[in-house]
């Protein structure tokens, strides 16, 4: 389902609880990196329970531009692997639309080819800060041009031969450590990319299972120049769109609500706890390793939350579902604190700004900081609402209008094509609406 099928507002009527189990689309980053990984692997490959958004979409679309070709089945697809050495130059540019994961990882792949590539996207991509990218690729010896010299899209990249560099990220990006690993993967020597804190490692859990040449240690990954044979992956559910549900569960009295088959990576379960910290009856079982990744399912029942902080180390493992946090911190007690998380302000919107916005139109106290949010928990009133473009402040102030008594709206519904145009269904799957 593309956006333009969406509807373009979203009406909620009174409290409805969220019951039963719900399987989730496909987790994004893990379907991002199947694509890739599937795209440059030696050898056809079957991928299926992709996400089903925009973003993902994006990723295939670019690597047929790219020469690589694909066919959709029945729950997914196959990919017949070009390896690094199989691409070829586009006939057009390569257009990222609102995804920065597929820009910011292709243009690590690209740094290493003999062709030129331009990349672009929507307004709210063609924003975005490129520079922490964009710099350590020059180091490699990327030719890379762009608006603000290179930190913004378009960009325009003139593969060659590269160097491989050690390198020290300023920010815990999974972004920006996966960008310059697919690009020493391309590299003479051994790249070594170090993080403040540990961010998002699905590209290395699936390299490694894949039999790349990668190794951990700690906060420090090591590439050198190879590749892997092609491989087969049923994509498991998006943590980050369950962490909608959870928090929906969470707040919405008589809920009882399991959602399965998510991916339970550590870098990407840092709600659960916060949650549990609120007080929220939640529970988590792992079934399986799959690509690296543990699978298991998150079981969420209705219970009284209390305020709690999220700052420092925690929050790089949050940061997508602070916008879900700052809804379950609204219906909570006390007062909440978010620290540390200027990161916020440039993603999709400005979420400092547009969740500020949201919470005190729903009648919640919420002080916006430099690198945060103060909110103060109550009792939200039923309101009209805006997605700000972002599909996850869409999903956020969707399960807050599900559990407010009266009527409420989300305007700007269709920004949710982005990552779950399924969302609606899925809460009237769950909610009985």
């Amino acid at each position: 389902m593309s956006s333009a099928g969406l509807p373009s507002e979203l009406s909620f009527g009174g409290v409805r609880p969220l019951r039963g189990r719900l399987r989730v689309p496909g987790d994004k980053s893990i379907s991002h990196r199947a694509v890739m990984f599937a795209a440059l692997a030696r050898g056809r490959c079957r991928v299926e329970h992709l996400a089903t958004g925009e973003d993902v979409a994006a990723t295939r679309r670019a690597f047929a531009r790219l020469g690589v070709r694909s066919n959709d089945i029945v729950g997914g697809l196959v990919v017949t692997g070009a390896g690094f050495d199989g691409l070829r130059e586009p006939d057009d540019v390569l257009d990222c639309g609102n995804s920065g994961t597929t820009t910011r990882l292709l243009t690590g792949i690209l740094a290493g080819q003999s062709f030129v590539s331009i990349l672009t996207g929507d307004a709210s991509l063609r924003a975005r800060p490129m520079r922490r990218i964009v710099e350590p690729l020059r180091r490699m010896g990327a030719a890379i041009d762009g608006r603000d010299d290179g930190n913004q899209a378009p960009l325009v990249v003139r593969g060659r031969a590269l160097q491989a560099i050690v390198h020290e990220s300023q920010v815990a990006s999974a972004q920006v450590k996966s960008c310059v690993l697919l690009a020493g993967l391309q590299a003479d020597g051994a790249t070594i990319v170090t993080e403040p804190v540990r961010s998002r490692d699905h590209t290395e859990r699936m390299l490694g299972a894949f039999g790349a040449p990668i190794r951990v240690d700690g906060l420090t990954v090591v590439v050198e120049r190879g590749g892997w044979d092609a491989f087969d992956l049923v994509v498991p559910a998006d943590p980050s769109s369950a962490a909608f549900f959870a928090v929906g569960a969470a707040i919405t009295p008589g809920s009882d609500l399991v959602i399965e088959d998510v991916a339970l990576n550590p870098t990407r379960i840092g709600f659960v706890e916060v949650l549990r910290r609120m007080g929220a009856a939640i529970e988590v079982r792992e079934r399986e390793v799959r690509a690296g990744e543990p699978v298991g399912e998150i079981h969420v029942r209705h219970a009284p939350l209390t305020a709690t902080t999220i700052a420092g180390a925690e929050v790089p493992a949050v940061i997508d579902e602070i916008p879900a946090l700052a809804v379950a911190a609204a219906f909570a007690e006390g007062v909440t604190e978010i620290h540390d998380a200027a990161e916020l302000t440039v993603k999709e919107s400005n979420r400092i700004g547009t969740i500020h916005q949201e919470l005190t139109q729903l009648g919640v106290g919420c002080e916006p900081l430099a690198d945060g949010l103060v909110i103060r928990g109550g009792a939200p009133r039923a309101s009209k609402l805006k997605s700000h473009g972002d599909h996850r402040i869409a999903m956020a102030v969707a399960i807050a209008a599900n559990a407010i008594d009266g009527e409420s709206a989300v305007r700007g519904w269709r920004a949710v094509g982005s990552s779950y145009p399924e969302f609606h269904e899925h809460l009237a799957l769950v909610t009985g609406a």
